[in-house]
């Protein structure tokens, strides 16, 4: 490894700063995992998924985001910054709802919960068109979440029966296998410089609108 980690670009010195996805992604898969296993009904209870939330789901997630803004990479920063506070707040309302320390006396709606989980849904909804100009693996990643999300308001909601909750126990599932894959294939290609678990291209009529214009522009 080179001890030089500064590089000057247009008259600034701009730090080089390692591709953070793979930590990114590893903490969301971690997180989910543990969680489907609550929601699928293999553990119970919540209280051991707190740390989980706290520090692979929120920390880690928002540590690669942070860097991501350090790499000029709005979309990545965004997602990473967004799904760790994301799992900050979950971590709280399971803090909350298992000590009764925080908010004790002044009761609780479970709707209101809903509705952080729908405004997450549309959030994710343009992340995901987002996604299709990155890479067929997070592309993937984002569909499940869209899917997690959706069974999350819906069953939180009140306004479906069993089947989204078992929607979003098996979304939130396949969300950290695909996430596991995604960390794996991103740490082993960018350590090696060759691809060693492909990810798919970018696709789309946004993505080839945007090449369009960068070759038109050269």
């Amino acid at each position: 490894m080179s001890n030089e980690n500064h590089v000057k670009v247009s008259g600034h010195v701009q730090e080089l700063v390692a591709n953070p996805s793979p930590l990114g992604l590893l903490g969301l898969a971690i997180v989910t995992l543990v969680a489907s296993s609550q929601k699928m009904d293999i553990t119970s209870g919540v209280a051991y998924i707190i740390p989980w939330a706290i520090f692979l789901g929120a920390a880690a997630q928002f540590v690669a985001g942070w860097l991501d803004f350090k790499h000029n990479n709005t979309f990545g920063a965004t997602a990473f910054c967004a799904y760790g506070f994301f799992w900050f707040a979950v971590g709280s309302t399971w803090f909350m709802q298992t000590t009764g320390i925080i908010g004790q006396g002044s009761g609780f709606d479970v709707h209101q919960l809903g509705f952080a989980f729908l405004g997450y849904f549309i959030f994710t909804m343009f992340m995901t068109v987002g996604a299709m100009g990155t890479n067929k693996v997070l592309f993937i990643i984002f569909f499940l979440i869209d899917l997690l999300f959706l069974g999350l308001f819906m069953n939180t909601l009140g306004w479906g029966g069993e089947f989204w909750h078992k929607l979003a126990a098996y979304s939130e599932l396949a969300i950290s296998l695909m996430s596991f894959y995604g960390s794996a294939a991103t740490l082993l290609n960018t350590h090696y410089g060759f691809t060693v678990l492909p990810i798919g291209t970018p696709f789309g009529s946004l993505y080839s609108k945007a090449m369009e214009l960068k070759a038109s522009q050269s």
